[in-house]
């Protein structure tokens, strides 16, 4: 098989692994609504950006790539 046809591959699994933990876990930890989100509601208006979310994922993802990176 082909390299790219290999990274497409994991990366699809990864995307599909990754959301089926979001929905379920989205029950549990309260990722997007933490402390530090802005949030400006008005009447007919919204404005939302998870920047301290952002930030943990981020954080969290970083740490699982240098981990990979590490025993490589």
């Amino acid at each position: 098989m082909n390299e790219i046809t290999k990274l497409l591959i994991g990366a699809g699994v990864l995307l599909i692994m990754v959301g089926l933990l979001w929905q379920v876990g989205g029950k549990f930890l309260n990722l997007g609504r933490l402390p530090g989100d802005i949030v400006v509601e008005k009447e007919n208006f919204r404005f939302y950006f998870p920047i301290v979310t952002c930030i943990v994922i981020s954080v969290v993802l970083s740490l699982i790539l240098g981990l990979f990176r590490f025993f490589r």
